[in-house]
């Protein structure tokens, strides 16, 4: 069981109890720490102590024994511009942080767009709070999708989170057409269409994506609904409700026009997580912005 978490400013440790008398490596294993981060935890500053003494991972233990992991200082990417920027805060604690990222921005820097990136912003933000992680973002948003963004402090919580399930996204968007069926399931696999690189489609070689569609308001000529993503393929929202004849207003990559907004209207406003260490269940959101307002007025 995991009992402490050392404040965010100083080198990220865990501590847990053994309940069992077995190796140090065994139990490891067991609370998720992989093979790849206890070679960094050797090789790159990190330690493994059993009662306040380090020891190794062939260490056998007794129940009651006490186990701390401290882990290796994270270094930012060399490639990771850190840059003063705007950061809308929703939720921050020693291993999660939940911002709000606007429409426009992307959420990590490309060859193309290098800096002024929800990712940037990030780390300079760690740098002025002395929080010692480089940049894991758990779930990201496309550029001009707006909405809530998960990150984590750590490489070990990244990696815990990413092989499970811990995490439930629900978005909102405004469709072309009259929705007329309340509720549905979209399950149709997605794969990138043709020679591009970047437009997705439903195809039969793809991968399974799963998607739920609640109408919120169907009107006349615009559907305002509300999706949760049971899997995460690229544009999996946006390629799905235009493969059902209702693609996103603004979406002109998959059918959308942009007449009346000149972005995708998506907007993630929920998010449901199991917290890594206390295992409580957290949910944060995220109220649509004004340009999406507009449209249902």
């Amino acid at each position: 069981m995991i009992r402490l978490l050392i404040a965010m400013c100083k080198q990220f440790q865990l501590t847990f109890n053994s309940t069992e008398e077995i190796l140090l490596r065994e139990a490891l294993s067991k609370w998720g720490i992989s093979k790849r981060t206890l070679t960094s935890i050797k090789f790159d500053g990190g330690s493994l102590l059993v009662n306040g003494h380090e020891k190794t991972v062939r260490h056998p233990l007794a129940i009651g024994d006490v186990i701390t992991v401290i882990f290796p200082l994270e270094e930012v990417s060399s490639g990771l511009i850190r840059q003063k920027g705007s950061l809308d805060i929703v939720y921050e604690d020693d291993v999660l942080l939940i911002v709000n990222k606007p429409p426009g921005q992307s959420t990590i820097p490309s060859r193309e767009h290098p800096s002024g990136t929800l990712a940037n912003y990030v780390a300079y933000y760690y740098e002025q709070m002395s929080i010692p992680s480089t940049v894991h973002i758990l779930t990201r948003l496309d550029k001009d999708t707006s909405g809530l963004v998960c990150l984590v402090k750590n490489r070990h919580i990244h990696h815990i989170m990413n092989r499970s399930h811990m995490i439930n996204k629900t978005y909102e968007a405004i469709t072309h057409g009259k929705i007329v069926q309340s509720f549905q399931e979209i399950i149709a696999p997605i794969g990138r269409k043709g020679s591009s690189i970047i437009e997705r489609e439903v195809r039969e070689d793809g991968l399974f994506a799963h998607t739920d569609v609640n109408v919120i308001y169907p009107h006349t000529h615009f559907s305002h609904v509300k999706c949760l993503l049971h899997t995460g393929r690229t544009h999996q929202i946006r390629v799905h409700l235009a493969h059902i004849g209702h693609p996103i207003m603004g979406d002109d990559l998959y059918g959308g026009k942009i007449d009346l907004i000149s972005r995708q209207a998506l907007h993630c406003t929920s998010v449901e997580i199991k917290h890594p260490l206390t295992g409580e269940l957290l949910t944060f959101t995220s109220s649509l912005p004004v340009d999406m307002k507009k449209l249902l007025i």
